[in-house]
């Protein structure tokens, strides 16, 4: 996947890893580069900064992504690069209230299948296309603290594998972003146990995606310690089960 000339929409565009990959494709030689975000302020802000397009957009209403990709294909040209990047974390476990996961639910997994509905019928129809999910570590392995996140975030990767699986023999590439803690707002107040390989910073999620496209390769980790992980994971799951429990031992400890 070559970035010269082509057009690139990222969702969560206004701030975090979104503003990151926003910057990184246009200095990379995208075409048009469009942030789309709730916070249309903060997307103008990376629009200016990148030479791009902003475009508010709700990704938890079907009807805001099919308008947005409508508009960025009237106004530019065919969607080259789709990166379904907008997300949240809703601390908590089972006590968490029914309005909350069904929040995160439509924020961090329906928002892709919106997405993929949106532009694979377009992308298949040219023959090319590339289809970015940025999903976590937590959706390899878990999310201590989270019940939430590491549910949707595991559903995320699934659906991107699936993706990847479906619609590789029509031309389309799929990509899934699974970092472990990253300085955005979502981290304001501390990485917790996520950072327990270090907090990295947005550029470096971009930079690593960057390469993951040039590559054509599926998982995208920007802390590469979490493939051991998923080695272990895969060799022993209880001894693995064990050990996340020693670290959640650990951080609640720390944090207590």
């Amino acid at each position: 996947m070559e970035l010269k000339d082509k057009v690139a929409v990222v969702t969560g565009g206004a701030s975090g890893i979104g503003a990151a990959l926003c910057r990184c494709f246009a200095q990379n030689g995208a075409k048009t580069v469009v942030a789309a975000d709730i916070d249309l302020e903060g997307a103008r802000t990376v629009a200016e900064e990148t030479g791009g397009m902003a475009v508010s957009c709700d990704v938890s209403h079907e009807q805001d992504i099919i308008d947005l990709v409508e508009t960025v294909e009237e106004k530019c040209g065919p969607i080259d690069l789709f990166c379904s990047n907008a997300g949240i974390l809703i601390a908590g476990a089972l006590e968490v209230p029914n309005q909350d996961w069904q929040r995160i639910w439509e924020i961090n997994v329906m928002a892709h299948v919106y997405a993929a509905r949106a532009v694979m019928d377009k992308m298949m129809a040219r023959g090319v296309g590339w289809f970015v999910v940025t999903a976590s570590a937590a959706g390899l392995l878990s999310q201590i603290g989270s019940a939430p996140y590491s549910v949707t975030k595991h559903a995320a990767v699934g659906l991107a594998e699936n993706l990847a699986i479906t619609y590789a023999d029509q031309g389309i590439g799929v990509s899934a972003i699974c970092p472990q803690a990253v300085e955005t707002k979502m981290t304001r107040q501390g990485g917790g146990v996520a950072a327990v390989d270090g907090m990295i910073d947005a550029d470096k999620v971009a930079a690593e995606t960057l390469n993951a496209l040039a590559e054509e390769r599926f998982l995208v980790l920007p802390h590469p310690e979490v493939a051991t992980y998923m080695e272990r994971k895969a060799a022993d799951y209880d001894r693995w089960l064990k050990g996340m429990r020693r670290l959640q031992a650990r951080f609640v400890q720390n944090t207590g």
